[in-house]
């Protein structure tokens, strides 16, 4: 059975997509952007503070479905620039310090709205 998750704690889906669905015990989080739920855009512009807002994000929505950061299995990052990845990683070892996930983090072209970082999530109770 799939049940769509979404809470306002977290921006809403930029397109026609889902927050994050959950299916037989994983919760699949659609990538997170640095967007403030707030406000509804980007504030950042540094990638440890935009980091710090993807994973608020990630934590609203994991909040939402009732999984924690222990209950994450994988994380995929994207990132705009390579050179970003210490920043980000920077972040990342905060919520994820003893039984990390699976993680895959690589540069594309571009993110969407000129966002630095995006993360998405799969978490498995």
């Amino acid at each position: 059975m799939k049940k769509i998750i979404n809470t306002t704690n977290a921006p809403a889906a930029i397109g026609p997509y889902s927050q994050a669905i959950e299916a037989n015990g994983t919760l699949y989080i659609s990538g997170q952007l640095p967007i403030n739920p707030a406000v509804g855009k980007i504030e950042a512009l540094e990638i440890t503070l935009q980091t710090e807002q993807v994973f608020a994000n990630i934590l609203a929505i994991l909040s939402e479905a009732g999984y924690t950061f222990v209950d994450v299995v994988k994380s995929t990052v994207f990132l705009s620039d390579i050179s970003n990845f210490a920043g980000m990683n920077e972040v990342y070892k905060k919520y994820y310090q003893t039984e990390c996930p699976a993680r895959s983090a690589f540069a594309v072209k571009d993110l969407p709205l000129g966002a630095l970082v995006e993360i998405e999530t799969i978490a498995v109770k």
